[in-house]
C-alpha cells in the first residue's frame, strides 16, 4: 500500500494539546467514523459506498459512504438499476465484479453527467463480448482510448452540490485511476443491495483484501435485512465492520497516548470507562513472551516506516488467551521522526497458513500450554491440523491399557467415519481394542509416524478416514505412547517434506501435553469426588419451606475448597441452616470442611441451641491445632411460627428477601472466627421471618473478588436477589451465580424460602413428677387431651404406649421425664422425653415365663412408627400413630383452631401441669 499521508490514512490531524482535557493525559475511544475510514484504508478501500433498491423508480440509490477519498470521488446519488454500471450488473447478476483500474472522472456540467473508465478487471466482471461492461456512472469500458466517447449515462452528478460547484471542481480536478469492485448484497435469496468500493492502491485489490469485502459485503448484508421494512436504513458501514471484530488505532510514540476504538477495546477486553489513552493499558493486557515484539513495532525507529504485520495474543478478563493480528504502519514527521503508528487489529483463531513452519510450532506450543484438560487438547489439535492442512478429518485417542480411548473427533457428525466406528465406538468416549487395529498397533509398538498416500489398502477400520490420504500419528511422552492421532484426506494429498517435520513436532507436544491433561482430569476427577463426598447428596424436604444450594469450585488450583452448606431437619418443625468457609482451597481445606460440616451436624441433632452448636465446633477445631480457621453462620428456624436464631462466627451475614421484594442485610453479632480462640462466645440474634420470605447464605467467593469490593459484591446480590422470582428457587439460585465467571474463590450459596406450616399442630405437654402414681397421673393426663382433641377413637394404644414408655423413663433413668403430645393432620405423636442419653434397647428374646422386657414389642406393634433421638440433655422416645378420619359434626372447632367450645386454648396446659398437679 503506498504512503500517501493521513488523507487516505483515516487518520484526524494531531490535537493541539496532546496531553487531553483530563489531567491524566487520558483519550477518550476513537469516534466511529474514522475508526470505519481507517480500517478500510487497511484494507486497500479509499471509498466505501453502499446502494439499496428504489422501488419507487427502479433506480439505485445512495444510502451511505465512508473513506477518507469521498469528498473526492462523490459517488452518485442514483444509477439506473437496468444500466450497465458496475454497481447495477453486480445486483443483476449476483456476483462480484473486481475492476483492475477504472478512471473515475469528475462531474460534469448539467444534471447528467458522464463518468469515464478505463479497461481492466478479471474474468468475474466480463461480458459475451470479453470486455467489460461500461457506459455508466462508475462503470468500465472494454479499451482505454475508446473511454472517453461512451455514450452519457442518465445519471445524477456525483453529489447534489450546485452547478457552479460542479464546473469549477471538474476543471480543477482531472480524471482519476483507481481499481474499483462492486460487490451484490443479498441473504437468503434476496437482493438487498451493492457494496461499492474504490481502491486506495493502483495494483488493484489482494486475494487477502478481497476475502475481506466478501465478508465485509455479508456483514451489510446480515444488517440491511434486519433494516427491512423501515423506510430509510440506518448507518450500516461502521456497524458492520464491527460485527467483523475490526479495530483500529493512532499512537502518538512520543508520548505514549492512543486512540483506540471501542472495537479494539473489545478485542482486548478493556471496557472504554477503564481506558486512560495510555498505551500500557493495552500493552499489559499482552503474554510477556509477546511483549517484546509489540514494543519493537509501537515503538518504532526512524528506519521502520514501512507496513508491519503480527500475531500477538492478550489475556482475557475471563482467563481465556485470544490471538490477535497487527497491521500497522508509521507516518513521518517533518523532520523524518516516527510521528504517529497507524494500525487495525482483527481476531483470529489461528495462525495464517504460511511457509513459517516455526510460527506454526510456536502458536501450538502456546495453545498447548493453555490447554488443561483431554478435550482441551483435542481442539488445539483440531485447530492446528485440520484447517491449516486442508484436511478432512482428525481424531485423537489415548493409549489406556491396550485399548484407544477416542477423545476427538472432527467432524463430530457420525457420517464422517467409518461404518465401524459408528456401530462399535460409542458417541461419548468410545473405546476399540488395539489388535482390531493392525495399522495402529503397528504405529503405536514401533513410535513412529506413518503416512499412507491414495490408494493405499487399509483394514476397514480406517479405510474411511482418509482415501486420499491418511497420516498416522502416534503421541509419544515420556517414554512411553500417550495416544495417536489420525488425519485424514479425501481428495489425493501429497505429503511434502515440511509437512512430515510439522507432523514430527505436532505429535512429539501433544503427546506431552495429552500426558499433562490425564494427570489433570485424573486430580480434577478425584478432587470432584472428594468434594461432593463431602457436601450433603441431597436436601431433606421441608414441610414448610424449600431449601436450594450451589456450589462452584474455584478455577484456579485444585478445584476443591472449604466452602461448604448443610441443611439439619431438626424436627418436623425445625430445621437448621449452616454455610461455612474454611481457609484456603486445597485438599487440606476440603478435610477440614469435612470435619466441621460432621460436627455441626452432630451436635445440632443432638438438639443443643444454635450458640451451643457453634461454640462446640469451634473448641473442635481449636483441639485439632491445625493453622487453618472457618468462618460460619447459623440458623435455625421454626417453621411454624417463622422464629430464627442466627449465629455468625466471622461470616457474611444473611440476606433476606421479604415478600413485597425488598432485600436486607440482616444485622447478626458476630463472633470471632472458628478455630482462633477456644473461650470465643457466640450470641444469637432473633429475626422472625413471614411466609414468603428467602433467606440467602453465601460465602465470600459469591460477593468478593480482586476487582470486587465486598460491599459492592453484596449490593449486587441484593440487587439480583431482589429481582429474581421466589416462585422457583431453583432458578433464582442459579440467577445469583449468573455473574459468577472467573472465579478466584469457591462459592457457596444456600437459599431457603420459608412459606409456613400448611397445618399447624396442636401441642399438650406435661412434667411427669417421680411419685408412686406418676402412670397414673400421666394417663389422665393423655386421656383428657384426647378428649378435648376429639380423638377418643385412638386413646386405647395412647394410653398403652405413654404408659409403657414412662414407665420405662422412671425405671430405667433418673431426672426429670415429661411426655408430651402433638396432633397434626392424621397423626398423633407421643414423646417421653429423659435425662439419660442411652437409647432404649429392646430386648433379643422373651420366653413365657419372663416378667418384663415386653413393653416396647408392644409399643412398636401399636405404633405407626416408633423411635427415639438424642436432645442436648439426654433421648426422646417417640411412637407415631394413625388417627382415623370422622365426618365433622355441628359442634366440632373450626378446622385448623384445635378448639372447643368453653375450653382453653390448645397447645397450654392447665395451671398446675408443669409442676405435675394431678388432674
Amino acid at each position: 500500500m503506498h504512503h500517501d499521508g493521513r488523507a487516505l490514512a483515516g487518520v484526524s490531524e494531531p490535537r493541539e494539546s496532546r496531553t487531553g482535557a483530563d489531567d491524566n493525559g487520558s483519550r477518550p475511544p476513537l469516534p466511529k467514523a474514522a475508526a470505519s475510514d481507517r480500517s478500510l484504508t487497511f484494507a486497500g478501500v479509499a471509498l466505501a459506498a453502499v446502494y439499496v433498491p428504489d422501488a419507487g423508480n427502479g433506480d439505485l440509490r445512495l444510502v451511505e459512504t465512508a473513506g477518507r477519498a469521498a469528498s473526492r470521488y462523490l459517488p452518485p446519488e442514483r444509477l439506473p438499476l437496468s444500466g450497465d454500471s458496475p454497481a447495477a450488473h453486480a445486483l443483476r447478476t449476483d456476483r462480484p465484479l473486481w475492476l483492475d483500474l477504472a478512471v473515475l472522472a469528475p462531474p460534469s456540467d448539467g444534471p447528467d453527467s458522464e463518468v469515464r473508465h478505463s479497461a481492466g478487471g478479471d474474468s468475474e466482471g466480463r461480458d459475451s463480448q470479453g470486455g467489460h461492461s461500461g457506459g455508466g456512472p462508475m462503470s468500465s469500458s472494454a479499451q482505454a482510448p475508446q473511454a472517453q466517447t461512451q455514450p452519457r449515462a442518465q445519471a445524477q452528478a456525483w453529489a447534489p452540490q450546485a452547478q457552479a460547484q460542479a464546473r469549477a471542481r471538474q476543471a480543477q480536478a482531472p480524471p482519476t485511476e483507481a481499481p474499483l469492485a462492486a460487490l451484490p448484497l443479498g441473504t437468503e435469496g434476496r437482493r438487498l443491495g451493492c457494496l461499492v468500493v474504490v481502491g486506495a492502491s493502483p495494483v488493484g485489490f489482494e486475494a487477502e483484501q478481497r476475502r475481506f469485502l466478501e465478508r465485509y459485503a455479508d456483514a451489510i448484508a446480515g444488517l440491511l435485512r434486519a433494516e427491512a421494512g423501515r423506510p430509510a436504513p440506518t448507518s450500516l458501514l461502521s456497524p458492520a465492520l464491527l460485527s467483523l471484530g475490526v479495530g483500529s488505532f493512532v499512537l502518538m510514540p512520543d508520548t505514549g497516548l492512543i486512540e483506540a476504538d471501542e472495537a479494539l477495546l473489545d478485542l482486548v477486553g478493556i471496557t472504554p470507562d477503564d481506558f486512560d489513552g495510555k498505551v500500557d493499558t493495552l500493552l499489559a493486557h499482552a503474554l510477556p513472551e509477546d511483549m517484546h515484539a509489540l514494543i519493537s513495532v509501537l515503538e518504532p525507529s526512524t528506519e521502520a516506516f514501512g507496513r508491519r504485520e503480527l500475531e500477538f495474543r492478550v489475556r482475557r478478563p475471563t482467563g481465556g488467551m485470544r490471538w490477535l493480528s497487527l497491521t500497522c504502519r508509521v507516518v513521518a514527521s517533518t523532520d523524518d521522526s516516527p510521528e504517529q503508528v497507524l494500525g487495525v487489529v482483527t481476531a483470529t483463531s489461528v495462525l495464517r497458513q504460511s511457509a513459517d513452519d516455526v510460527s506454526r510450532i510456536q502458536w501450538l506450543t502456546a495453545a498447548l500450554d493453555d490447554a488443561t484438560t483431554v478435550r482441551d487438547v483435542g481442539r488445539v489439535v483440531v485447530t492446528a491440523l485440520r484447517e491449516p492442512l486442508g484436511a478432512d478429518r482428525v481424531a485423537l485417542a489415548e493409549l489406556r491399557d491396550d485399548r484407544l480411548m477416542v477423545t476427538v473427533l472432527d467432524p463430530p457428525q457420525p457420517a464422517a467415519w467409518p461404518d465401524s466406528w459408528r456401530s462399535e465406538w460409542r458417541s461419548e468416549w468410545p473405546d476399540a481394542p488395539v489388535s482390531a487395529l493392525p495399522t495402529l498397533q503397528l504405529a503405536l509398538r514401533d513410535g513412529r509416524m506413518n503416512l499412507w498416500s491414495a490408494g493405499t489398502a487399509l483394514e476397514p477400520a480406517l479405510a474411511g478416514i482418509g482415501a486420499g490420504g491418511l497420516a498416522v500419528l502416534p503421541l509419544p511422552a515420556k517414554g512411553r505412547v500417550a495416544g495417536v492421532c489420525l488425519v485424514g484426506w479425501d481428495e489425493p494429498h501429497d505429503f511434502v517434506p515440511e509437512e512430515r517435520s510439522l507432523f514430527t513436532a505436532t505429535a512429539a507436544l501433544v503427546g506431552q501435553a495429552l500426558n499433562r491433561a490425564h494427570a489433570h482430569d485424573a486430580e480434577q476427577e478425584l478432587a470432584t469426588m472428594l468434594q461432593r463426598s463431602l457436601l450433603p447428596r441431597r436436601l431433606p424436604e421441608l414441610p414448610g419451606g424449600t431449601a436450594v444450594a450451589r456450589y462452584l469450585p474455584a478455577r484456579r488450583g485444585l478445584q476443591v475448597g472449604g466452602d461448604w452448606y448443610d441443611v439439619i431437619a431438626l424436627s418436623e418443625d425445625r430445621v437448621a441452616l449452616v454455610i461455612g468457609d474454611v481457609q484456603g482451597h486445597s485438599a487440606g481445606a476440603a478435610t477440614i470442611m469435612g470435619q466441621m460440616r460432621t460436627a455441626v451436624r452432630a451436635y445440632a441433632v443432638e438438639g443443643h441451641p444454635p450458640d451451643v452448636v457453634v461454640s462446640r465446633a469451634n473448641r473442635l477445631l481449636v483441639g485439632m491445632e491445625t493453622d487453618l480457621f472457618a468462618t460460619c453462620c447459623y440458623a435455625e428456624l421454626d417453621l411454624e411460627e417463622g422464629n430464627t436464631l442466627f449465629v455468625r462466627a466471622g461470616h457474611l451475614s444473611p440476606l433476606i428477601r421479604h415478600p413485597d421484594g425488598r432485600t436486607e442485610e440482616v444485622q447478626v453479632e458476630g463472633g470471632l472466627p472458628l478455630g482462633i480462640l477456644a473461650e470465643a462466645e457466640f450470641p444469637m440474634t432473633t429475626v422472625a421471618l413471614t411466609p414468603g420470605t428467602v433467606l440467602a447464605l453465601v460465602t465470600d467467593g459469591l460477593v468478593e473478588a480482586a476487582d470486587l469490593p465486598l460491599d459492592e459484591g453484596m449490593r449486587r446480590t441484593r440487587e439480583a436477589l431482589a429481582a429474581a422470582d421466589p416462585a422457583d428457587p431453583g432458578r433464582m439460585a442459579d440467577e445469583l451465580l449468573g455473574g459468577v465467571d472467573r472465579r478466584e474463590d469457591d462459592v457457596a450459596l444456600l437459599l431457603l424460602r420459608y412459606d409456613g406450616m400448611k397445618s399447624r399442630p396442636i401441642r399438650a405437654g406435661w412434667a411427669v413428677w417421680r411419685l408412686p402414681d406418676a402412670v397414673m397421673h400421666a394417663r389422665r393426663f393423655t386421656a383428657r387431651t384426647l378428649r378435648k382433641w376429639q380423638v377418643e377413637d385412638v386413646a386405647d394404644a395412647v394410653l398403652l404406649v405413654v404408659s409403657e414408655l414412662v414407665t420405662n423413663a422412671l425405671v430405667h433413668t433418673q431426672g426429670p421425664v415429661r411426655v408430651d403430645l402433638m396432633l397434626r393432620g392424621d397423626r398423633l405423636r407421643v414423646c417421653v422425653t429423659d435425662s439419660s442419653p442411652r437409647a432404649p434397647a429392646k430386648p433379643v428374646s422373651v420366653d413365657w415365663e419372663s416378667t418384663g422386657g415386653r413393653g416396647l414389642l408392644l409399643v412398636e406393634a401399636m405404633s405407626e412408627s416408633f423411635g427415639s433421638m438424642p436432645v442436648a440433655d439426654g433421648k426422646q422416645v417417640w411412637s407415631e400413630i394413625v388417627v382415623p378420619r370422622r365426618e365433622p359434626t355441628p359442634a366440632d372447632p373450626e378446622p385448623g383452631t384445635g378448639q372447643e367450645p368453653g375450653t382453653e386454648q390448645p397447645g397450654t396446659e392447665q395451671p398446675g401441669t408443669e409442676q405435675g398437679a394431678g388432674p
